[in-house]
């Protein structure tokens, strides 16, 4: 089923019953990038995340094999690969993108040796 259409994927799984297989695997090449949260004054916290944008046909994959395998604000699970470093996490999904939002923390940055503003690939698996 790897090579199906997202919709196809969808209509599958919602409208038939028809589950997708987990194992399911993309990959996608972006820019990391710094949220700085906001103190209740406006000022600048020391809390910050690093965050890699999904889009496009991996955002429409992942959003087409997520229903039932979805958690809290619609943030699906996920094991990615960052170069040689594995790890699970979730994704949480991006009006404003149009897609998720992969948070990148710390030990695996600083293991492969990248930071904010790089532009890393990544292996998304379901």
């Amino acid at each position: 089923m790897d090579d199906l259409d997202p919709e196809l994927v969808r209509f599958l799984r919602e409208e038939l019953g028809h589950d997708v297989p987990t194992g399911r695997e993309w990959t996608f090449t972006g820019p990391l990038w710094l949220w700085k949260a906001k103190n209740a004054d406006s000022k600048p916290s020391p809390v910050a995340w690093v965050f890699l944008t999904i889009t496009g046909d991996v955002a429409d994959g992942i959003r087409a094999a997520a229903p039932g395998r979805t958690a809290a604000w619609g943030s699906v699970y996920v094991k990615v690969t960052l170069g040689g470093t594995h790890w699970q996490t979730s994704v949480f999904p991006s009006k404003e993108a149009k897609g998720y939002l992969l948070p990148v923390k710390a030990a695996v940055r600083k293991k492969e040796g990248v930071g904010e503003g790089d532009v890393v690939t990544v292996a998304i698996a379901l």
